[in-house]
């Protein structure tokens, strides 16, 4: 493809890693046959908006939902305040997991601690061969960051309501998240706003750089500017089938708030379409799968029924949960 606006190896750890990359921490895990009926877990947060409160305690953004359902796959709520039992109970049944964008605490949310809870189960079946994908968006790409780091290193940015076309490092459309993507998509979404962004807080290559422990984790594939803060839009693992985005896939073609920051093009909705479809294949080299049919359709989405929010909240439609 043509060249396109990148990093190069602006950073000094860049052109390291990618050799640290190639070489014998590459990322090997494969899966022993392809799972063509995935079911990926959306973890639920807490409902720390007023006017969610009244209809229960956790939710999940309903667009997060069909974002996977577009792409072939069912979904699972993962709720909270659930015991380790249980979460162990549908680690082994789902095939990844989706952390959503949202507005808890990184540190002492519900949400971050059932995260974890399946972010080390995660790294322990991969480090065993056992494929299982990990998605975050927005809050869960930096949630990623923390889990990772043991910090947050997050930096105030005030991106709220813009969309922006992404710098990429170099390299990056040959990476594991990008390398399916058609050349002029990729040019497109480097030269075209067609990522949603709906953040206050972002993690900054500085930050990023400065911490040993995300650099030798993670790969830096996109970056954006905002109020003179160089931050990380997309980052892949190196060795493990993790993923952060932080901007938002799921709102270009389910989210019809008034805003400038959600493009509603026809490129921003192939980048939905590529990014879901994605994941999605991610999901299906995971072999995990429920011990019973019962078991499964008593665990689906399917099982709750979507509120329409979108008369007073930036989700047009919710799942809410007890």
């Amino acid at each position: 493809m043509a060249s396109r606006p990148g990093l190069g190896c602006a950073l000094g750890v860049c052109c390291l890693l990618g050799l640290f990359c190639n070489s014998a921490v590459a990322f090997v895990l494969r899966a022993q046959s392809i799972n063509d009926r995935p079911i990926i877990g959306i973890l639920a947060q807490e409902t720390d908006f007023k006017s969610f409160q009244k209809f229960g305690s956790s939710y999940i953004g309903a667009s997060y939902v069909k974002f996977l359902e577009s792409a072939g796959a069912r979904v699972v709520p993962v709720r909270l305040n659930r015991s380790d039992e249980e979460y162990d109970k549908i680690f082994h049944s789902v095939n990844g997991i989706l952390y959503p964008g949202g507005g808890v605490d990184l540190e002492t949310s519900e949400f971050s601690r059932v995260a974890k809870i399946f972010y080390n189960k995660a790294l322990e079946a991969n480090d065993r061969g056992d494929y299982f994908p990990i998605w975050g968006t927005c809050l869960g790409h930096q949630l990623l960051s923390y889990l990772t780091s043991g910090e947050d290193l997050l930096t105030w940015t005030n991106t709220d309501g813009f969309a922006f076309p992404l710098n990429f490092s170099q390299g990056a459309q040959d990476r594991r998240m990008f390398k399916d993507f058609p050349d002029n998509l990729l040019q497109a979404m480097a030269s075209e706003p067609l990522t949603s962004n709906f953040h206050f807080w972002s993690l900054s290559v500085q930050n990023f750089t400065n911490n040993e422990k995300l650099r030798m984790f993670y790969k830096i594939l996109t970056t954006n500017v905002h109020n003179n803060v160089d931050f990380i839009s997309t980052m892949e693992a190196y060795r493990y089938p993790i993923y952060g985005v932080q901007w938002h896939p799921e709102k270009n073609p389910y989210e019809w708030k008034n805003s400038p920051g959600i493009p509603h093009s026809q490129p921003a909705i192939e980048v939905t379409y590529f990014t879901a479809d994605f994941f999605v294949n991610e999901a299906r080299k995971s072999n995990h799968h429920f011990p019973s049919k019962k078991d499964e359709t008593s665990a689906l989405i399917y099982n709750f029924t979507p509120l329409f929010t979108g008369t007073f909240s930036s989700f047009d439609q919710a799942y809410f949960f007890d």
